[in-house]
């Protein structure tokens, strides 16, 4: 009986043991490497200090980039989130052949450099790109609008890299519903948006908070496509700390931002899930 109690703890040790080294090892190092003092005449020294946490929570200049960070988050899982679930839903709805087409349209993307596709939007949403000759053309607008360097840009932009994960994980969650029960609910007069309400969002909202979790971090830590499309005048968290680390060459704040995004994310996506949950629960049992 004890050999089979510590058997699983055995069987995960290996996995436990990797995790350790290129993950936690890492964060540690970089927590303590937050503390140390900065200065260009003499560099990185040892000294355990706050100073580098007093002036990323106290400056206005990082308020405004890790304000500007989560709203553009906010509003790529939004906006990722009303294109994600119904494409999910038409999706789960196909018959083979169909469904594991349209699946590999959406994954096609995910094949591509990540700074591929952003150059590609760069193309597309510059002043003399398609997107402004289009709308031009059509009358929408009568000179070509800003669309670089803009948190429209941006979110544009990152959206479609990570609207994927949202489909994705709201069809695993819709595999488990049987098209039979919406049938049977449509047949004992229920109305369709009365089945959409009562029966698939239900099975769908696990789902739709996995993938608002996922597409929100990702968001949230993107470097590269804030970088080529907002630019130094829309800078990320990821920016700064970028630019602390081989700009600047002040590793410790650098890791002080790193930090700070790391618990501020951690308490964002632990807060949301606790509130979805329990808000999920009164509506729907």
């Amino acid at each position: 009986m004890t050999e089979r109690r510590h058997l699983p703890y055995g069987l995960s040790a290996p996995a436990t043991l990797v995790l350790t080294a290129f993950m936690a090892a890492p964060l540690v190092m970089v927590l303590l490497l937050s503390f140390h003092t900065f200065t260009m005449a003499t560099g990185i020294r040892p000294e355990v200090s706050l100073a580098n946490y007093v002036e990323v929570l106290g400056d206005g200049y990082f308020h405004t980039i890790f304000g500007r960070t989560f709203l553009l988050a906010a509003a790529v899982t939004g906006v990722a989130a009303l294109i994600g679930v119904p494409e999910a839903y038409i999706i789960h709805r196909m018959r083979p052949p169909w469904r594991s087409i349209f699946l590999l349209v959406i994954l096609g993307p995910l094949l591509v450099s990540v700074v591929v596709r952003t150059l590609g939007w760069a193309v597309l949403l510059g002043r003399n790109g398609i997107v402004n000759a289009g709308l031009t053309g059509l009358g929408i607008l009568e000179r070509p609008a800003e669309f670089m360097f803009t948190m429209t840009g941006m979110t544009v932009a990152l959206v479609h890299v990570l609207v994927p994960f949202m489909v994705l994980s709201v069809w695993t969650s819709l595999r488990r519903l049987d098209p039979a029960v919406e049938a049977a609910g449509l047949s004992l007069g229920a109305s369709q948006a009365t089945v959409l309400r009562r029966i698939v969002l239900p099975q769908a909202m696990p789902g739709i908070l996995a993938g608002s979790l996922i597409v929100f971090t990702l968001a949230a830590s993107a470097f590269a496509t804030p970088a080529i499309v907002g630019g130094r005048r829309l800078k990320v968290v990821a920016m700064a700390a970028y630019d602390e680390f081989l700009n600047s060459q002040n590793w410790p704040l650098g890791a002080a931002i790193v930090v700070v995004l790391l618990v501020a994310m951690v308490t964002i996506v632990v807060g949301y899930n606790r509130i979805v949950e329990r808000r999920y629960r009164q509506v729907f049992q």
